[in-house]
């Protein structure tokens, strides 16, 4: 979850930025409606909160809604459950309560629409819906301050479904430090992270490593057992001295661990460009005259894929996903990827640069799934 971004100007270059019009083939359509489509990492459940609308039908604002999600052959979201990091600094019991409501939330719209969604407690859920034609929905909780520093906490939001946790946000909690945050209380994880770590794959709980500090990415992969994930991360290959992404190191410490990265879709994720944007807009004297004379440079699909080939290049096939943050980088979506609908647009342009379809289908949900099915069989035995 970022900073959305709802300023006229932003909405007006979008406009301008469509004027590249991707086509997918009907063999790409036929690949996202066939198979199982999993995305780490949508923003509903707190875009919701501030505006509430019933995505079950088609709705005029957002990046997701069922209708959309069908055309574009998504079946199986993780839903967000985003608490801002102030949240842990404004007293205790307020990142927890906030994490309920979400939840709550999602049930809510399971139960409203029992024809078309469920929630996904297992990955062998996920098969069951995707027979039945229902969507999934499966969480995961972006930022652990709903822990509140108590391992009963994790073990009462796994039973109320989450799948993954963000150890941090845009802060450093009492978990993790943040790969935002120039303060690095803990240069790493805390103690009580290290544990809770530890507890995370005994329950089978997915870690995941997007927004935390390369000392605290070191340290997860030094002491999870089984994979982890960076539910929305990108590449910094493309994006120099942006810590919130991976270098290529850190892919390689992934591959060790059998982890997936799943590529986030937000423009400054993927290019320098819009980085150097809008830190120019925010040094600006004048903010809303710089935005009139420099309209913002979206990141094109082609850009996603150069980052899902590098993963594929220097890791293997078997290490990549998708986690777009849609509804979470307000109007900064690619070219070609503007919504959920989009996919196939994706797919498209994996086939375009030789993917075959099982290597296609391995980037849509099959490495993910293979991750969680880790998890649940090595916490099994606990």
């Amino acid at each position: 979850m970022t900073l959305r971004f709802t300023l006229c100007a932003l909405a007006l270059s979008a406009l301008t930025a469509q004027a590249q019009d991707y086509q997918a083939s009907e063999r790409a359509h036929r690949i996202a409606q066939k198979s199982i489509l999993i995305d780490t990492h949508i923003d509903v459940p707190y875009r919701l909160k501030s505006q509430w609308d019933d995505v079950s039908k088609a709705t005029v604002g957002g990046d997701f809604d069922y209708p959309r999600a069908v055309k574009g052959g998504l079946n199986a979201p993780f839903m967000s459950i985003y608490i801002p990091a102030n949240l842990e600094f404004e007293g205790e019991g307020k990142s927890y309560l906030l994490a309920n409501q979400l939840i709550d939330g999602m049930e809510a719209l399971a139960f409203r629409a029992p024809e078309k969604f469920a929630i996904a407690y297992s990955s062998k859920d996920i098969f069951t819906h995707f027979k039945q034609g229902k969507m999934s929905i499966a969480m995961g909780m972006e930022n652990g301050s709903p822990i509140e520093g108590s391992l009963k906490n994790l073990k009462h939001f796994f039973d109320r479904g989450v799948r993954y946790i963000t150890l941090a946000h845009s802060q450093s909690n009492h978990i993790s430090d943040s790969s935002y945050d120039v303060r690095r209380k803990w240069k790493g994880l805390s103690p009580f992270g290290k544990e809770l770590v530890v507890e995370m794959n005994k329950i089978g709980m997915l870690v995941d490593v997007s927004h935390i500090s390369d000392a605290a990415f070191y340290q997860v992969m030094e002491l999870s057992k089984v994979p982890v994930i960076a539910s929305h991360s990108s590449l910094r290959k493309y994006t120099p001295g942006f810590e919130r992404n991976m270098d290529d190191d850190m892919l390689k410490a992934l591959k060790k661990n059998g982890g997936v990265i799943q590529i986030n879709f937000g423009s400054s994720f993927v290019t320098s460009s819009a980085q150097n944007w809008y830190k120019k807009r925010d040094n600006a004297a004048q903010r809303e005259d710089f935005i009139k004379d420099n309209p913002f440079p979206f990141a094109t699909l082609e850009q996603v894929l150069d980052h899902i080939d590098h993963v594929v290049k220097l890791i293997g096939i078997d290490h990549v996903g998708i986690g777009s943050d849609y509804d979470g980088v307000g109007d900064s979506l690619p070219v070609g990827l503007k919504d959920v609908s989009s996919y196939p647009n994706l797919v498209q342009g994996l086939l375009d640069r030789g993917y075959s379809e099982v290597n296609i289908k391995k980037i849509l949900s099959g490495n993910t799934l293979r991750v969680w099915k880790q998890a649940e069989e090595y916490a099994a035995q606990f």
